[in-house]
């Protein structure tokens, strides 16, 4: 359910990218306390297409920014894995909702896993199972309230775990604040990416 803008003082989103199940959770605060606005999971496995699902995942971020209006999103970061494939593929996922936040100028907080899971929890290896069931208390939801995919409370978690960070002087997570911030502090990504390819030739010397 959409809150009225009037009572809302802070909107957080948290994003848990994937491929094949992407989740979000909204969470609304005021004050010290917060509640759960919404959560849910954007399905992706009908499309065969990689790029196609990245697009998807683009416009479902864009539409929840533009419904919810968040003040800030909380992504989970990608972890590093011995598939590489998958890992590339996680990392455009989540590229992709980022591209989403910073069109609409939405600061971006990005958490590792192990964080999130330690500060719901209190353990950095708590299961899916035992961070929904710790949020499902912490926010007093019911049981109805709770998805089948837990990748929504995943996102939920990656939000929670921001409002614990909201006023504490080091959250430990990367953040920007738009575009303009992820270029400044992304200069050697991106002037790399904007220099342009010179092909070099060699000449040989004829006897």
């Amino acid at each position: 359910m959409k809150l009225p803008e009037q009572t809302a003082e802070r909107v957080i989103i948290g994003i848990d990218p994937g491929t094949v199940v992407m989740g979000y959770g909204v969470l609304i605060v005021r004050g010290r306390t917060t509640a759960l606005v919404t959560m849910g999971v954007l399905k992706l496995d009908r499309y065969e297409n990689h790029y196609l699902r990245l697009h998807r995942i683009y416009q479902k971020v864009l539409a929840l920014m533009d419904e919810y209006h968040p003040d800030e999103m909380a992504i989970e970061a990608p972890f590093f894995g011995k598939n590489v494939q998958s890992m590339l593929k996680l990392g455009r996922a989540q590229g992709a909702a980022i591209a989403a936040a910073l069109n609409r100028e939405i600061p971006i907080f990005e958490y590792a896993p192990l964080k999130i899971k330690m500060a719901i929890t209190g353990n950095g290896q708590a299961s899916k199972e035992q961070v929904a069931g710790m949020l499902q208390r912490m926010l007093h939801l019911d049981e109805k309230d709770m998805p089948d995919f837990m990748d929504a409370t995943d996102a939920l978690a990656a939000a929670y775990c921001h409002f614990l960070q909201m006023g504490r002087p080091e959250t430990g997570a990367r953040h920007y604040n738009g575009w303009k911030d992820f270029v400044v502090k992304n200069k050697q990504v991106v002037s790399k990416a904007s220099q342009p390819m010179v092909k070099t030739t060699r000449t040989h010397k004829i006897p």
